[in-house]
């Protein structure tokens, strides 16, 4: 047991390594020791082979004194290397350095992405995916910038649209009232705005921000409330896209505004009551407008209609009466120069055209028979009116399935009923007509 301890000691300097009296003499190198299978090698040992190993590069001799550097103060001293050993081993390592660094240029850019290039700091290109070599570190480096990502923020809102954000959201319309905006806006970097992105602005996220809330509250700001609020989201929403994308190409961001969705608009929840009883009314309004326009619809053309007709009536009549007397005084003086030419004539011309005007329109005949004293009436109208009553009567005897005999009695009674015609004293024709009324008596006898 003592002899394992004194083996062992942490304080013996030749600890494993065994009796540092094995002959040898002060300052040389101890004998190493032969290894035994499945032992670790002793790092004391590994240290002074690659200090050898590294000596022997430069031209340096094996040495044979301990010390474990390059250098030793026992033995026969170090050894100095030959030039021409020195620079081929100097020469090896500045190739294997300059190889190392240029081989540090090589990068790679994914698919999406672009590499911006800087020579001093100062931009020098752009290079596309694909595997790419720069000048090494310090004079070149690159940053990678993705531009295929669409990138998403909100405005008025965070995460979820119960999630306000007051500040933000709070908009002033043109009739000075006060909206809660709440929208959506994508952008992505263009291809060639890569430099932009990364050099002439500081913030260029935030700057997007800005501007986009910067728009929305110039454009709404310009439009009434009930426009925004109903019928005018997707015209705001091309407007404030277009005044963003002005905004920062001016400031040279490299950003394209993808899209600006509005998401909610809604009056603020304080006036939220209010606002609904202002809106009801006003679509009451509206409503009663509407109804009075299409009565207005209905009654006016049809008064315009009326009012025409009456015109038109009116002149059609205007124009049948001058027409008229038009006609008729021509025909007088047709007539008067005729009459001048044959008085007589004309005499007796009209009165026979009076007659017969007046005899077509009466049911009672009187026929006057020459040099007679009796003149015939015939009661037409009676006539026709038992005629017209005895077919009644046969029709629905007929009907009835009454016929033979007993079917023509009623005629016979209505022809026995018939009046006979009366004798009434003839008188003679007017004095000067005397042709005339021998004329009307000829025409009517035949």
């Amino acid at each position: 047991m003592r002899s394992i301890t004194k083996l062992f000691n942490l304080n013996d300097p030749g600890w494993g390594r065994g009796s540092q009296n094995n002959g040898s003499k002060p300052g040389s190198e101890p004998p190493r020791k032969p290894q035994r299978d499945n032992e670790p090698p002793d790092l004391d040992e590994v240290w002074r082979d690659f200090n050898d190993k590294l000596g022997s590069l430069f031209g340096r001799k094996k040495r044979n004194g301990g010390g474990g550097g390059f250098g030793g103060n026992g033995g026969n001293g170090p050894q100095m290397p030959s030039p021409r050993a020195t620079r081929i081993g100097a020469g090896v390592v500045v190739v294997g350095a300059l190889g190392l660094w240029l081989a540090s240029g090589f990068y790679i850019v994914q698919e999406g992405q672009v590499a911006v290039v800087t020579q001093f700091g100062q931009y020098e290109k752009t290079v596309g995916p694909g595997f790419q070599w720069r000048i090494p570190y310090p004079i070149q480096q690159e940053e990678l910038v993705n531009i295929s990502q669409l990138r998403t923020f909100e405005v008025g809102f965070r995460g979820s649209s119960r999630n306000k954000v007051l500040p933000e959201a709070m908009m002033l319309t043109d009739d000075e009232n006060i909206v809660d905006m709440q929208f959506v806006v994508q952008y992505r970097l263009r291809a060639d705005g890569a430099p932009d992105y990364l050099f002439k602005t500081s913030n260029p996220d935030e700057s997007v921000r800005q501007a986009s809330e910067t728009a929305m509250r110039e454009v709404v700001g310009k439009k009434h409330m009930d426009f925004v609020l109903y019928e005018g989201r997707t015209e705001v929403a091309g407007e404030v896209q277009a005044l963003m994308q002005s905004i920062l190409d001016r400031y040279k961001t490299g950003i394209e505004v993808s899209t600006v969705a509005i998401q909610n608009v809604q009056p603020p929840e304080a006036v939220q009551a209010a606002f609904d009883d202002a809106v009801k009314a006003g679509q009451d309004r509206e409503r009663q407008i509407n109804e009075g326009q299409a009565y207005a619809n209905k009654v006016i053309p049809l008064a315009a209609g009326q009012a025409s007709r009456m015109l038109e009536q009116a002149e059609g009549y205007r124009a049948r009466v001058v027409g008229d007397a038009r006609g008729d005084a021509a025909r007088f003086n047709s007539i008067v120069a005729e009459y001048q030419k044959s008085p007589q004539v004309l005499r007796d011309r009209m009165y026979l055209e009076t007659m017969e005007d007046i005899f077509g329109r009466v049911s009672k005949v009187m026929v006057d028979t020459k040099d007679g004293n009796n003149m015939i009436y015939l009661p037409l109208d009676k006539i026709i009116q038992q005629a017209s009553r005895s077919n009644t009567d046969a029709g629905q005897d007929a009907a009835a399935g009454n016929s033979g005999p007993a079917g023509a009695a009623p005629a016979a009674a209505a022809a026995q009923a018939a009046p006979q015609p009366a004798s009434v004293p003839s008188r003679p024709a007017p004095s000067g007509f005397g042709d005339v009324g021998g004329l009307t008596r000829d025409r009517f006898s035949r």
